[in-house]
């Protein structure tokens, strides 16, 4: 009723934080018409700046009269896939004025992590073409179609799923049932709006994983803390309530907002929930922002 990315949150819901008493759901168009309550937005970025590699209408014009207000603007994305260097790229070429440190994303998280775990050789489930950028510091080897590659390595880092395949799931279920070793997720989204239709992230594939072998991952990146962490210390402080989450996943975007003391607003008109009945997936889900938003 709510889509096939809605029914697969509810589904691992129990790996999921749990929601907090949510907002009132006060409808309005779009974030103009609550920028005078906030001195913070933190701003998912697929189904709120972009669908894909398109920008959404309004976006780039939103953030410029958001920062010209005066307001701080960080973007708080699962962008695990690409190196910081590269997401930069994207955002210019999309028209938007961020800097290096506006961007705070799973990725980080995840490495902020791995600096304080012991050293292991890792498995990783990412393309080797955008190479080891932001990943230097660790002994890593990528995962294809070679099965001794799963058996080798100390535990498996799942960072980007774009050139994922069924068979290489397959060799990973295979060579973690045999020898359960650490799993370390980058991006716990199941899926992100694309031009095409929605992509299967690292999230979709880590779950499934989990059900098959009986591992649970350990997550970095929304809905957990880690990433509202490290945007906190980009501010120097928590915002609390003078800050807003906006994204367009009630499970990631607005559940986090809850876990991390700020406040919400859903995005409907793109990403998840677009074409679908928002308020009967709030419903259904318990998960509540404070605001519902058509766009940007």
């Amino acid at each position: 009723m709510f889509g096939p990315i809605f029914d697969g949150y509810e589904a691992v819901r129990d790996r999921l934080p749990d929601a907090g008493p949510g907002g009132a759901c006060t409808h309005e168009a779009d974030l103009s018409e609550i920028a005078d309550r906030y001195e913070v937005f933190l701003l998912d970025a697929f189904g709120v700046l972009n669908v894909g590699e398109t920008a959404i209408p309004g976006a780039v014009e939103r953030v410029r009269d958001l920062r010209a207000a005066g307001k701080r603007v960080l973007i708080v994305s699962n962008a695990a896939g690409f190196p910081h260097v590269r997401l930069m790229e994207k955002y210019d070429r999309l028209g938007f004025d961020f800097g290096a440190g506006d961007v705070i994303t799973s990725r980080m998280a995840l490495i902020a992590a791995l600096d304080g775990a012991r050293a292991r050789h890792w498995g990783v489930m990412a393309n080797p073409d955008l190479g080891r950028v932001d990943l230097e510091s660790l002994d890593l080897r990528f995962l294809g179609d070679d099965p001794a590659d799963y058996d080798e390595v100390e535990g498996f880092l799942l960072i980007g799923s774009a050139i994922w395949t069924e068979d290489r799931q397959t060799l990973l279920v295979r060579s973690l049932t045999a020898n359960p070793r650490p799993v370390f997720v980058g991006n716990p989204d199941l899926a992100a709006p694309r031009e095409g239709g929605p992509s299967r992230e690292p999230g979709h594939w880590a779950h499934r994983l989990a059900d098959a072998t009986g591992v649970v991952p350990v997550f970095h990146g929304k809905p957990f803390a880690d990433i509202y962490d490290l945007a906190f210390a980009r501010l120097g402080q928590h915002p609390g309530r003078r800050a807003v989450m906006v994204g367009d996943s009630l499970h990631t975007d607005i559940l986090g907002a809850q876990v991390a003391g700020v406040d919400s607003a859903l995005i409907t008109g793109h990403g998840i929930l677009r074409e679908h009945d928002a308020e009967g997936a709030i419903a259904a889900s318990g998960i509540r922002p404070d605001w519902i938003l058509q766009t940007t």
